[in-house]
C-alpha cells in the first residue's frame, strides 16, 4: 500500500531508492540539507547536478547518490536564487521530485521539508503543501510505494504529524523522535485507531551497503 510515513532523523542515513533535497535554480548544494548530503555523500554529487545547468523553480532533476546509501538524489528547486522559498515553488518541487522518483522506478523516496525552516517558508504551510502535493500526486506515481518525510526536530515532527492526520492521508505509526525505526504506514485515516500490530522496520545507515 503506498503510504507516507515520519521520521524523525537525518535524511543522509536512510537507505532508500532515493532522497530529495531543497535545491535553488543553479543546483549548487550551499546549504541546509543540500550541503550535508554533499559533505556525506561527496561532491560528486554537486557537480552531477550543476552540470545539468539551470534549472526552473519547481523543477527537479535526478543525479547518483556518491557515498549515501540512497542510490539517488532528486534536486527538487524549491527556492529562487536569493534562497526564498514559496508556497508554489514547494508545491511544484514537491510534485516534479515524485515524478523523476517515478521515472527511476523509486519505490521509496525520503523527502525533507521544503522550504521551511530555510526558505521562510512557516513550517505549518511548508507541511499543508508538501502533504497536500504528495496526497494529489501519488496516483500518478505509480512506482512510488513509500515516502519518507525526514523531519528533523521535535517540533518539526509535530507540526507535519499534525497536518498528516488533518488531511485525513494515511497515517504513519508514531515514532519515537531521534529513533532510526520508521513505521510502516497503516490503513487510511478513516480507521481512528493504529492497529496494536503494525510492524516496524530499520532502516541501515549511510555506512551500510545497498
Amino acid at each position: 500500500m503506498t503510504g507516507v510515513r515520519l521520521w524523525n532523523g537525518d535524511i543522509c542515513d536512510l537507505q532508500v531508492d532515493a532522497i530529495v533535497v531543497p535545491a535553488m535554480p543553479t543546483l549548487f548544494m550551499t546549504y541546509g540539507v543540500a550541503a550535508s548530503v554533499k559533505q556525506h555523500g561527496g561532491h560528486g554529487i554537486e557537480f552531477e547536478a550543476v552540470a545539468r545547468g539551470r534549472q526552473a523553480l519547481g523543477s527537479a532533476v535526478a543525479t547518483g547518490g556518491g557515498m549515501l546509501a540512497a542510490r539517488h538524489v532528486i534536486h527538487a528547486v524549491s527556492s529562487g536564487s536569493d534562497r526564498r522559498a514559496s508556497a508554489a515553488g514547494i508545491d511544484g518541487a514537491t510534485r516534479s521530485a515524485l515524478r523523476v522518483a517515478d521515472s527511476l522506478g523509486a519505490a521509496e523516496v525520503a523527502f525533507p521539508s521544503l522550504g521551511s525552516p530555510v526558505g521562510g517558508v512557516p513550517l505549518s504551510e511548508c507541511a499543508r503543501v508538501m502533504l497536500l502535493a504528495i496526497h494529489e500526486t501519488l496516483p500518478a506515481t505509480p512506482s512510488v510505494r513509500d515516502v519518507v518525510l525526514a523531519l528533523r526536530g521535535s517540533r518539526t515532527y509535530d507540526v507535519f504529524r499534525e497536518e498528516l492526520d488533518r488531511q485525513r492521508m494515511p497515517r504513519a505509526v508514531p515514532v519515537t523522535p531521534g529513533s532510526p525505526a520508521v513505521a510502516v504506514p497503516v490503513e487510511p485515516a478513516n480507521t481512528e485507531d493504529v492497529p496494536a500490530a503494525a510492524t516496524e522496520r530499520r532502516h541501515p545507515t549511510a555506512g551500510a551497503g545497498r
